[in-house]
């Protein structure tokens, strides 16, 4: 997808239609035991995943990846807002992270051309991305000058809502979370605080079913999205048709999937 923004493109690889929800932020050096607990456990991180909130971050170490990993893991959609081009991973040992986020549906999403260093300065230009794109902007742990309370900053601009996770006063991983609580950011301790802010109501838990490969699982997303006529989920999964005919089929012959006649499908 191309698009004009500052009088530059943006270029986006993976399925961007799908672009929505809240964003997940933290510091970009290594996360404290704080941040880790509340990305990568069902503290937040995965349960927003469950619950089909998109999560947009910046892929970079830290809290980023956890938001990515989290979400991946719960089998949700995330989207990676990069500093530098799609075709250059940065940092680069994030190059399978990528894959994955694409493969599972998500996208990648960039504003500078082919060979474009990472300059300094790109990561703060980011951020403004990160906060347009999302409807609500989560930071779960900050210090005096993270580069996440730019991304805060950026939203409350926007007109965006700003959520920050209370933590310990003592941290200085806590000082940039607790001056955005004081200056009125919302306290969210679970994801219900999310959901109620973008007015969501909690997904009623279903039965859990997992494909066999990465085709079987791009259908049963679909399905869950509730797509169940046999024309609309063939071209939303951009499969091939003869692919398509058998991927559903091996879904119904293991009982992942149940006919509904007339040519739909249900979980």
């Amino acid at each position: 997808m191309r698009g004009q923004q500052s009088a530059k493109r943006t270029v986006c690889r993976g399925r961007a239609g799908r672009i929505a929800g809240a964003a997940a932020r933290g510091d970009c050096g290594q996360p404290q035991s704080f941040g880790v607990r509340t990305q990568r456990n069902d503290a937040i991180g995965k349960r927003a995943g469950k619950q089909g909130i998109v999560i947009i971050s910046g892929l970079a170490l830290g809290v980023d990846t956890l938001a990515h990993r989290a979400t991946l893991d719960a089998g949700g959609l995330t989207l990676a807002v990069l500093p530098g081009p799609v075709e250059k991973i940065y940092p680069s040992s994030h190059a399978a992270l990528t894959k994955q986020i694409v493969e599972q549906g998500g996208a990648l999403i960039s504003e500078y051309p082919e060979n474009t260093p990472a300059f300094r300065w790109n990561f703060v230009a980011r951020n403004r991305i990160v906060a347009a794109l999302c409807d609500a902007l989560l930071i779960t742990e900050a210090a005096l000058k993270s580069g996440s309370l730019h991304t805060a900053r950026f939203a409350l601009e926007q007109g965006k809502d700003a959520l920050a996770v209370p933590s310990n006063i003592t941290s200085e991983m806590s000082v940039g979370t607790n001056n955005l609580l004081r200056s009125g950011a919302t306290p969210v301790t679970c994801v219900d605080g999310v959901l109620h802010v973008l007015n969501l109501k909690p997904a009623i838990k279903a039965r859990t079913v997992k494909g066999a490969n990465k085709t079987e699982q791009r259908l049963i997303y679909l399905l869950s999205q509730d797509i169940r006529v046999g024309a609309e989920l063939l071209e939303k999964s951009e499969l091939e048709i003869g692919e398509f005919n058998q991927t559903l089929t091996m879904l119904e012959i293991t009982g992942k999937i149940r006919s509904l006649g007339a040519n739909q499908w249900s979980l």
